[in-house]
């Protein structure tokens, strides 16, 4: 994998995601207990034996970096190539949708042309799978594509996601908005990286647009080939979405999948006591990790490291982040609690499975 080098685009605006995303970058969002959304490309990445991966980030991302460091927990604090924090476009992104912004290429062609690998891998930030790289990687070298994009046939409709044109074995084109049934763009695809530098040169008028938007009329010159992923993989677009994806990690299947020993989730090793459950606790179907104290109840939940759920406490169907406290008598459900929150004795917090009760991040 010495001829391939990554990169993660995380630079991107997500408004639908509201208070979750004011303070930081969709890429650190927390998800499924103890990981953030980069945990996925990334891992995917040095899972696949890649050791030079760029992150390309602009805005909000304190807690991105405080995240990923300079690597360490993936074995990219290297001496020789490692993990690249990138600077990225401050001018925002003009189309719905885009990812993959030109200018993001164009502000760090020296991290492309120092590398003498011919082929680079890029992926989205904001796409939650486990998928084998290796083998993409192989498949674009023998087909010999320009571009191959990691897709597949979509179950559900998916309004903030990409569709994908394909005519015989090739793609022609892509549209904003997923139907069940269409190609859907998992945000990941591979290019030669003498391609990525000439389009940056082709185009550099119109920088602003997305990758695939900027090459929508020379489809019929290149050969871009579609790689059929057949996996469980979910696209973070919106509180919806979070909120969904989030409950799946509560079906075994689904679980087994995504953190699968033969390519495991990396993250950011944080040493913490075990979780300590008391006298009177009752869990069913639930995702709680280390440094927890349970007193009360939690029924089909998902929380996050400090946690406290006192007696008499109940929480179901519901998310809950970082050092988030619920005390004696309170009932969170259908809910998501940014970090730092204090439900107070008695309190009851209620949302809907379509429209989950949002708490912003609480004061420390």
């Amino acid at each position: 994998m010495d001829k391939v080098i990554g990169l993660i685009a995380a630079n991107y605006e997500t408004p639908a995601l509201g208070t979750l995303t004011a303070e930081r970058t969709v890429a650190s969002l927390p998800f499924g207990g103890r990981y953030r959304l980069i945990d996925f490309p990334l891992s995917n990445m040095v899972n696949a034996g890649i050791r030079t991966v760029g992150v390309v980030t602009s805005q909000k991302y304190r807690s991105l970096l405080d995240h990923i460091g300079a690597g360490k927990d993936w074995s990219l604090d290297r001496n020789v190539g490692g993990l690249c924090v990138l600077p990225g476009s401050t001018y925002g992104i003009t189309s719905i949708g885009s990812r993959f912004v030109l200018r993001d290429l164009e502000q760090n062609m020296v991290y492309l042309m120092r590398s003498p690998a011919p082929y680079v891998i890029v992926a989205a930030a904001n796409s939650v799978n486990n998928i084998d790289y290796t083998d993409v990687i192989s498949a674009h070298i023998k087909s010999g594509a320009d571009i191959t994009m990691v897709c597949r046939k979509a179950s559900k409709a998916a309004p903030l996601a990409t569709a994908l044109k394909v005519e015989g074995e090739r793609i022609s084109g892509v549209s904003h908005g997923v139907k069940s049934g269409d190609i859907e763009f998992l945000d990941c695809f591979v290019a030669s990286r003498d391609l990525l530098l000439k389009l940056v040169e082709w185009y550099r008028a119109i920088n602003y647009l997305d990758l695939f938007e900027v090459i929508a009329n020379d489809y019929d010159k290149m050969m871009v080939l579609p790689y059929e992923f057949k996996g469980y993989s979910a696209l973070i677009a919106d509180i919806g979405s979070y909120y969904s994806h989030s409950m799946d990690l509560l079906r075994t299947s689904v679980y087994d999948e995504l953190f699968c020993g033969e390519r495991p989730v990396i993250t950011k090793v944080r040493d913490a006591v075990p979780t300590k459950y008391m006298s009177g606790a009752k869990v069913a179907n639930s995702l709680i990790p280390a440094g927890c104290i349970i007193r009360g109840t939690v029924k089909n939940s998902i929380l996050f490291r400090g946690a406290r759920i006192e007696e008499g406490a109940v929480v179901e169907n519901s998310i809950l982040f970082k050092d988030s406290i619920i005390k004696a008598g309170a009932v969170v459900a259908n809910a998501i609690l940014d970090r730092h929150n204090t439900i107070e004795e008695g309190a009851v917090i209620k949302g809907s499975s379509r429209t989950p009760f949002i708490k912003d991040k609480g004061i420390i």
